[in-house]
This record gives C-alpha cells, sequence and structure tokens, in this order.
C-alpha cells in the first residue's frame, strides 16, 4: 500500500483504516455479508488497509478501536440500518459512514418515513399500519381504503424481505402472517400501477437514475438478488424529463429525513407518469447484483470510488460533529 492515499477532500499522511461491519443476526445476513466482502475487495483495490468485521463474532463493546478506525457500515436490517449500532458506535467515538441514529431509525420505518414525505408534500402511496393482535374484521375496509390489488410489506424490514402482492381478503391473512414473521407491524400500500424506478446518493449528488424492468409485479427479494432477467436501464434522451422529475422527488424524500452517504430511494412511476416515492435504504446493498454499483458505474465511478467517498464525507462528519481533526497519525490498535 502507497504511503499517501489522496481522497477527493482530503490527504492521509496515513491513511484510517477500515472497518467494514457485515453480516449481523438478522433475516438479511446472507446479503449483508456479501456486501461487506463487495465493499472490502473494491476499497481494497483502491489502496486501503481493510479488515471485515460481523458484529456477532466480535461484538463492537470489547473490540480495541483505534484512534485512526473508520467504519463502512453494510450492516442491512435490524441491528444495522435502524440506528442501534449507529449510536453504538457514536459512543465510542468511531467515525462511521451512512446516516446518523435518527435519520436511519426514522428511514427504518416505512410508515414513520412516509409521514415525513407528506410533510413536505414527497407524493407516496396511501398506506395504513397493521399490528400483531389487530380485529381481522377490519380487512375488507383497508381494501376500501387503499384499493385493489394493494401491497404489504413489514414495517421495519429490508431487501422487500416479506413483501407480497394482496388482491383480496382472503389473501390477507397470509400475508400478514409473513409480516409478522418479521415484525410486529406491517404496512399496507395503495399500489402504484406503472414502473419501478430507483435513485442512489452520495450525501446531496444523485447518481444516475434507473428504471427497473423485471417479469415479476414487484421488485422483491428474488428480483433483486436471484433473477438473471431483471434489468436496469438508464434514461434515454427522450426520457430526461421523467428521469429529472424521479431525481427531484427522490431528493426532497431525502431531504425530509434527512440522510447523508449512500443511500437508494425506491420509486414507482405510474401509468400518468407521476413518480411516487416508496422508500429509502440508507444502507443499500452493494452485491455484484444490487442497483448502486450499476448506477456508481453508469456514472463512471467504481464501488471502491463510491465506497471512499463516503468515508470521507463520514470523517468530515466526525471531525465537525466531535470538534477534532482526523486523524494523521497510526496509533496502535
Amino acid at each position: 500500500m502507497s504511503a499517501t492515499v489522496s481522497f477527493p477532500h482530503a490527504v492521509f499522511e496515513v491513511p484510517p483504516r477500515v472497518i467494514v461491519l457485515a453480516g449481523g443476526s438478522g433475516p438479511e445476513r446472507e446479503i449483508s455479508l456479501q456486501s461487506g466482502q463487495a465493499v472490502t475487495m473494491a476499497l481494497k483495490d483502491q489502496g486501503h488497509e481493510v479488515i471485515e468485521l460481523d458484529p456477532v463474532e466480535d461484538p463492537l463493546s470489547i473490540r480495541k478501536w483505534s484512534e485512526r478506525d473508520v467504519v463502512f457500515l453494510a450492516l442491512h436490517g435490524p441491528g444495522g440500518e435502524d440506528g442501534v449500532v449507529q449510536s453504538q458506535l457514536e459512543q465510542l467515538g468511531v467515525p462511521y459512514s451512512g446516516c446518523d441514529p435518527a435519520a436511519s431509525r426514522t428511514a427504518f420505518s416505512k410508515s414513520a418515513a412516509k409521514h415525513r414525505f407528506r410533510e413536505l408534500q414527497v407524493a407516496t402511496p396511501d398506506w395504513k399500519t397493521w399490528t400483531v393482535g389487530c380485529d381481522p374484521s377490519g380487512f375488507p375496509g383497508l381494501f376500501d381504503q387503499l384499493g385493489t390489488p394493494l401491497v404489504v410489506k413489514p414495517d421495519a424490514q429490508g431487501s422487500s424481505l416479506g413483501v407480497c402482492l394482496v388482491e383480496s381478503p382472503a389473501m390477507l391473512s397470509t400475508a400478514l402472517g409473513e409480516c409478522f414473521g418479521l415484525g410486529r407491524v406491517a404496512l399496507l400500500e395503495q399500489m402504484i400501477e406503472g414502473e419501478e424506478w430507483s435513485v442512489a446518493f452520495l450525501g446531496e449528488e444523485p447518481l444516475p437514475p434507473m428504471r427497473i424492468n423485471s417479469a415479476r409485479s414487484l421488485f422483491d427479494f428474488d428480483a433483486k438478488y436471484l433473477d438473471e432477467d431483471t434489468q436496469v436501464a438508464f434514461p434515454e434522451v427522450f426520457e430526461e424529463s421523467v428521469a429529472e422529475s424521479v431525481v427531484q422527488i427522490a431528493h426532497r424524500a431525502c431531504q425530509s429525513i434527512p440522510t447523508c452517504g449512500i443511500v437508494r430511494v425506491d420509486l414507482r412511476l405510474d401509468v400518468q407518469g407521476r413518480p411516487w416515492v416508496l422508500e429509502i435504504n440508507t444502507i443499500p446493498g452493494l452485491t455484484e447484483h444490487s442497483l448502486v454499483p450499476r448506477a456508481a458505474a453508469a456514472g463512471g465511478r467504481s464501488l471502491g470510488e463510491l465506497c471512499e467517498q463516503a468515508l470521507v464525507q463520514a470523517l468530515e462528519r466526525h471531525r465537525r460533529d466531535a470538534g477534532r481533526q482526523i486523524p494523521q497519525n497510526r496509533s496502535a490498535a
């Protein structure tokens, strides 16, 4: 490794040691491990000293942290995207990539995020929440309010786990049962018929917006990670105005939380061409099947370049918030 590593806004005589946090004990563990491996390889290719860490095997509270450690979070799902690990790292005084605890908590709860979207007049499909133990006699009324079909998903979960398209009250009990296997609160959401889009951001900067073509009605777990025929298209010239409107509303959604670091906003474009924000992923997947690396490549960035720019933002925020300089000298781990 070279003695000096240049970032876009900082030069380190001795670069920080990157700790990639991935794995965890949640349902997205395997996807998280894949994201962590991809980030580790990408940052090593950029010349960084990188250590992979699974908090299940190496608890953060007993680890010996160095003054020059910076954490890249690839820890999907509960414990990673919900503000828990962010709070732990702040208590330990360790800089980390991505959103702070409050923004992470808000974005991880789809219903809480949708309330924020509405406050900033960001279009989002109508919804209701349903909790374990609620009276099923209210099922028909949900369809009266939200229409048919409707989408059922866990309120706090990622990777489209537990997401179902429900076309009748008879299907709802099964869909809710699947959701409740992943959490106590389900989100029931109006289905927006139309195209699936996604926009990734690095801080305030949007990456090229993506239109997703899948044979499935919903961009679910299988479409995201298993289907080889899922296609990602980038807007042609005649679609620039559509792409611009998608990026604008995605940016306003991020501002409503507010987010930082690498995030991904998922949307649907209805048949009239109006974009509707579904959710924000504050620690999006970075596997070879994931959307963010494809958007980075379309914008001329490697995954390694994108990740190290996210680390620069993390270190700058940590320096600003803590009121101290970014470490320049190697210290013992």
